[in-house]
């Protein structure tokens, strides 16, 4: 009687969490789309947070978006266009940013605010002249349920050059994070290794704008590296917290996104979400309820 109820009950476990991606082609290519975009992505947002840029992501997350609109102007919806038109608004974003920071007495934390807010307001209203209201919600939300082969190798050359780039200058970035004068000192390239990493930051949200849309793109980047940083100061351990975190997020979403009938990529960055509330209160290495054993 004991072994049928297990037997039951494996059953019923298969039925709900592993049954749906095994039957239905379109979500096997969102759960690859979305574990690629997580071994791209955290390790950015890791670094995003060790350089203080957190907000500067978010400032980021919204220039790619009058690219992609001009991209939807010249050719609708094809990929490539969008792709390099956001790639390309980006990264001019990072530059003119750098500029006006050097050139004036603003601080670079005000002037991506400044472009940000214009950008975003630039972008929506591109989108809007040229299509629909369903054409702006899927570009500001994406759909990580119709994902197709090429999307999925654009997210998949995009990370791969993205990480290829990372570990070729991992360590001037790493001694920036934590001495920038001594990089300085050492080194003329600082300047050239921050706008390297501004374009890495580009071009990983340019791989997930596709499924996740530029406004939520930026979740699966930030929020598991926020949930890392509260488990762990290692920098490797951060890095594989962050991947995890962003590898379970994706895959609770699309479980639960089918078969509650909800948004998929909203629900994704929500179970992110869930992984960061629960780091703030249990995290070995800030938490809450650690800060007050401590005390």
């Amino acid at each position: 009687m004991n072994e049928s109820k297990a037997i039951q009950m494996l059953d019923a476990l298969y039925a709900f969490w592993i049954e749906p991606i095994a039957e239905f082609m379109f979500l096997k290519k969102a759960l690859v789309g979305v574990f690629v975009l997580s071994i791209g992505s955290a390790p950015i947002g890791v670094l995003l947070i060790l350089r203080r840029m957190s907000l500067m992501g978010d400032a980021l997350s919204h220039a790619i978006l009058p690219g992609i609109a001009i991209g939807f102007w010249i050719a609708g919806f094809s990929l490539t266009a969008m792709t390099i038109g956001g790639l390309g608004a980006g990264t001019v974003l990072a530059i003119l940013a750098g500029i006006v920071t050097r050139k004036t007495k603003l601080k670079e934390d005000a002037t991506f605010a400044g472009f940000f807010i214009l950008s975003l307001a630039l972008g929506v209203m591109l989108v809007s002249l040229k299509g629909s209201n369903v054409n702006l919600m899927h570009v500001l939300f994406g759909n990580i349920l119709a994902l197709n082969k090429e999307s999925l190798i654009l997210i998949g050359v995009m990370t791969s050059l993205t990480l290829i780039i990372l570990s070729i200058i991992y360590r001037p970035l790493i001694i920036d994070c934590f001495d920038g004068g001594f990089l300085r000192v050492v080194s003329k390239s600082g300047g050239i290794y921050h706008v390297l990493f501004l374009v890495l930051v580009v071009m990983s949200l340019v791989a997930s704008f596709q499924s996740l849309g530029t406004l939520l793109a930026l979740g699966l980047m930030m929020l598991p590296a926020i949930s890392a940083k509260l488990w762990s100061n290692h920098i490797g351990h951060l890095f594989l917290l962050s991947i995890f975190f962003a590898l379970s997020s994706g895959y609770l979403g699309l479980i639960l996104s089918y078969h509650f009938g909800l948004p998929t990529g909203p629900l994704i960055i929500l179970m992110a979400g869930v992984f960061y509330i629960f780091s703030i209160f249990f995290g070995r290495d800030g938490g809450i309820f650690r800060f007050v054993l401590a005390r």
